[in-house]
Order: C-alpha cells, then structure tokens, then sequence
C-alpha cells in the first residue's frame, strides 16, 4: 500500500482491487461516486508504470465507466492525474453531471458544470450515506445488484 492510497482511505474506502489498480471511493465526493484510480506499482510517473499495469487500465477504465453508468447515469466522465500533492500515480475519476442526482433522499450537484470539475466544493453526504456510494459501487463491479434510492 503507498501513501496515496493511505490518504484516500484504503482499504476502507476500497470498491475494487486489482493486480496493479485500486479503486477507492473519494472521501470527498466533489460528484456522486468521485472515484480515485491509485496504481499500486511504485512508480512516480506515468510512463513508470509497468506494461502489466497499462493493460490492465483498459479493463479498469470500461468497468469504471460501465458500473458508474447504471448506478449513478453521469452526462461525461473525466478522468484527472494532477499529482501536484500525492505522488503515486493515480487519477480521480470525476462523473460528470449536467443536473442534480439524488441518492438516498440527497440531492448531489456538479458545482463545475459544464466546465472543468471544481475540486474545492463538495457534496457532503455523511458517513453512512457514503457507505452506501460505496457498498452500491461494490455490488456493481462486482456483478451484483445496485439500486439507486
């Protein structure tokens, strides 16, 4: 485990994990189901990352964008390595929303929309009401059922 999937929460936040991926539900949901992608491979840029773990990504992305589909019915998906702050190479994975969402009685905006993601705002959506993001994301990519309440 290196550090940037320490900060963002794993393995409490873990949805799904992989040979060489993580997927982790951001705690700080900027939109529903804000997402990090963290690659587990010590590497501090992109281009270190193994061949292993680039092949991999293509199957992590389509689940990614399949799963976030039908639970959540985002507009666009934008997928943002910044790496300005945590080193390990790693996306936040940002759906995208031309309208408010509602989950569990809470009403979720995309304060950015239509421009880039505005990381500095955020739905507050409480503790249990993120573990619901969570387990229906892991009910998802796990083949399972979801519902969006």
């Amino acid at each position: 485990m290196n550090a940037t999937m320490q900060k963002f929460g794993y393995p409490a936040t873990l949805i799904k994990e992989y040979d060489h991926w993580v997927v982790l539900l951001r705690p700080r949901q900027s939109t529903l189901g804000a997402l990090v992608l963290a690659c587990k491979d010590e590497a501090e840029t992109f281009s270190a990352i193994t061949l292993q773990a680039f092949t991999e990504l293509k199957e992590i992305t389509a689940a990614i964008e399949q799963h976030l589909k039908e639970c959540f019915a985002y507009d666009k998906v934008n997928y943002l390595m910044l790496m300005m702050v945590d080193s390990d190479v790693h996306f936040h994975v940002l759906p995208r929303y031309a309208g408010p969402r509602t989950f569990e009685q809470k009403e979720f905006i995309d304060p950015g929309w239509p421009g880039p993601p505005d990381l500095s705002q955020t739905n507050d959506c409480g503790e249990s009401r993120h573990r619901l993001i969570r387990q229906t994301l892991q009910r998802a990519f796990a083949g399972g059922q979801y519902e969006n309440k």
